[in-house]
């Protein structure tokens, strides 16, 4: 999940603010700590703004932490979309950045960047704050705060884990929103959930792709005292770090390879032939599934989330049965410790209440929520659509998109499928 976004990274010029209604408003708000103007090609004015809130709302002596939010202002009679972000907020500082239910709708855009990621994260960084509850206050602590600003209808939308993000802010404060849309959310039920292995076993693309994606990693396995000598040599060029050997990051790449690709929707016709000279079996290896991705934790610029996978948000594990002959590794149980967290956090303990809770809310509600998967993607595999009969509900709806990938929007989806969308979304925010 870690390579669901690559951040745009802005050098930000200090810009003049000029006063405007938005601003005099935003001025009012005393926990507002910072204003600071940005570009936009498309909204008439755009801010990056700094909130002050809890580390622990329980716990107000736990202190406070600057949480960046980027808004994107349309009119103040405007809907607005609110972007429940699971990680870095710096892609929407660019000045071509929309977001396609806001753009559909011609409405504004609060986008929440997620606590702990980028400059969100406090200064002592506290793992005991990083709860699915924090988070989700901090969600209704914002809309609390803009509500007197933008008083017409909210919609909440989230891609992967800002999508499952959707999805928990939905259950803990069901009435802030008028709907939720959150795109390939997951929902997992624990550490090593069980069903990816199974979905990408028998389920994603056809039988002879999936042969076709084995077979290449068992060419990899199988040619691994010739590539290795690339791959360390790969890695020190890199300056790349690991808590295990490189013989066993090969073997996690190997073991990764086809979860990525089916991730972003790769075509199997591109493998290269497993007859390959060793340089071009390398090199499309590791550009498609690099060892960046296991580096310690002091490399890893999402090791926030990884943290929150080990604690609450649950992850996959791999099948290694078919490899068991060529790999070193010989077991991935307690891999997510092992490879990424922190040595103070490797005995963690999972706790599955914010998933359960959201779980259930779905499940015993109908509120308004459009679920969006890719019916090749891992990632459904948790998701609400191997389970939720939105047949037997008036006001939640289901869409997968054929052949899609972890990509899938209501953008990439049938025109028949993509009208359809768009007129439950109209007729909400009408």
């Amino acid at each position: 999940m870690t390579r669901f976004f690559s951040s745009l990274i802005l050098l930000l010029l200090p810009l003049a603010l000029c006063a405007s209604e938005l601003t005099d408003r935003l001025a009012k708000i005393k926990s507002i700590t910072s204003v600071t103007e940005l570009q936009s090609e498309i909204f008439a004015e755009k801010y990056s703004v700094s909130f002050s809130q809890p580390l622990d709302y329980s716990n107000p002596k736990a202190g406070s932490f600057n949480h960046r939010v980027v808004i994107m202002h349309r009119g103040f009679d405007r809907p607005t979309v609110m972007v429940t972000e699971g990680y870095e907020a710096a892609y929407a500082l660019s000045p071509k950045y929309d977001e396609e239910i806001a753009r559909h709708l011609n409405a504004n855009i609060v986008f929440v960047e997620h606590r702990y990621f980028l400059e969100s994260t406090p200064e002592l960084r506290n793992w005991d704050y990083l709860t699915v509850e924090n988070a989700m206050n901090d969600l209704h602590d914002i809309r609390t705060l803009l509500a007197p600003i933008y008083d017409k209808k909210w919609l909440a939308t989230g891609i992967s884990k800002g999508g499952s993000t959707t999805m928990y802010y939905r259950a803990y404060f069901p009435d802030d929103v008028d709907a939720s849309v959150p795109y390939v959310g997951p929902m997992n039920t624990g550490v090593q959930d069980g069903r990816h292995e199974i979905f990408l076993r028998q389920s994603a693309g056809t039988p002879a792709q999936r042969a076709a994606l084995r077979e290449f990693q068992i060419a990899l396995l199988k040619r691994k005292p010739a590539l290795m000598p690339l791959f360390d040599s790969y890695i020190a060029e890199k300056g790349y770090k690991f808590k295990l050997e490189s013989k066993y990051i090969y073997d996690y790449c190997v073991l990764e390879f086809p979860f990525a690709y089916w991730q972003w929707g790769k075509s199997v016709h591109k493998l290269p032939s497993i007859e390959s000279d060793d340089e071009t079996l390398f090199k499309f290896f590791v550009e498609e599934c690099g060892p960046d991705y296991f580096c310690v934790p002091e490399q890893n610029r999402h090791l926030s989330f990884f943290v929150q996978a080990a604690k609450e948000l649950g992850y996959y594990g791999y099948d290694i049965m078919p490899f068991t002959q060529w790999l070193d590794v010989k077991s991935t149980k307690n891999y997510l410790a092992e490879i990424f967290l922190p040595k103070e956090l490797e005995d963690v303990k999972y706790d599955g209440t914010a998933n359960t809770k959201t779980l259930n809310f779905i499940k015993d509600n109908d509120v308004t929520m459009l679920f969006v998967y890719g019916e090749c993607d891992p990632w459904s595999a948790t998701g609400t659509c191997d389970w939720l009969d939105c047949s037997q509900k008036k006001n939640m709806h289901m869409f997968i998109d054929p052949n899609g990938s972890h990509l899938s929007r209501i953008g990439t989806m049938p025109a028949s499928m993509r009208e359809r969308a768009w007129r439950i979304i109209d007729d909400w925010m009408k």
